[in-house]
């Protein structure tokens, strides 16, 4: 198996994209907390994978709660090979006049701040024993915006460049750190990207940007992950990989 004896933290890992890579780098060997700020929901998750999985409730946006994410992964399973930042936050497709401040703030600091927090968390760890991996998960709206979502486009093109940045300042203390960016995906957030309700003529509308004629679904996202964070990918850094059926040709 791919990833055996490896430990791996995902957060947002109770549904969507999340989930997906925790069940497939569980299924390839490794030990994966499930973090979520939806605590059930990582205990369901957890509990379907079996052994070699571990809840944990926390909120992304609280450096305390991040650091104790960190702490707690590695007493249980006696190391930390890897994080992927996978939890996201987005706004109502609108225009931008139309978000409040709250609502920014909230983008922003679940989208890149939780990235923040999580190198101040590991990366002290990461260089005490000689390497370490961030997969973040950005996306292709940081790369090709899409309309009505100008907050949420801004910050996961902080995204895509802090993995970039985080790659070259951490790579003499061989650290890798990457991206996915997928395309819109279909998971509990595509009515807000959408802007509408979710029908089938409705979702017709944005397949038709997507040269491969669907959205993504969360395995298309857990498939990569597996590579970037196993050791087959160990002299690859600073990619931002899209996951986009085209998107951003």
């Amino acid at each position: 198996m791919r990833l055996n004896d490896k430990s791996i933290i995902v957060t947002g890992g109770g549904s969507g994209f999340g989930a997906a890579m925790c069940r497939r780098f569980a299924a390839e060997g490794a030990k994966v907390l499930v973090a979520d700020m939806n605590g059930p929901a990582a205990e369901k998750v957890a509990a379907e994978i079996g052994a070699a999985a571990r809840p944990f409730t926390a909120d992304v946006t609280r450096r305390e709660q991040v650091e104790a994410m960190v702490q707690d992964a590695i007493a249980s399973f006696g190391a930390l090979d890897c994080i992927v930042n996978n939890a996201g936050y987005t706004h109502n497709n609108r225009p931008l006049l139309e978000v409040d401040e709250a609502t920014f703030d909230r983008v922003y600091a679940v989208n890149v701040k939780s990235i923040y927090y999580s190198v101040f968390a590991a990366v002290p760890y990461f260089r005490e024993r000689g390497r370490g991996v961030f997969l973040n998960i950005g996306s292709t709206a940081g790369i090709r915006p899409r309309p009505g979502l100008t907050w949420y486009n801004s910050s996961k093109a902080a995204t895509n460049m802090l993995t970039k940045a985080l790659a070259v300042e951490l790579a003499p203390d061989k650290i890798r750190v990457n991206a996915l960016c997928p395309v819109m995906g279909a998971t509990g957030m595509l009515e807000q990207f959408m802007g509408m309700p979710d029908t089938p003529e409705n979702r017709a509308k944005f397949i038709s940007s997507i040269p491969l004629g669907r959205l993504a679904e969360p395995d298309d996202i857990a498939n990569p992950a597996v590579y970037f964070v196993s050791d087959e990918a160990e002299f690859v850094t600073g990619v931002c990989m899209p996951v986009d059926g085209g998107r951003t040709i």
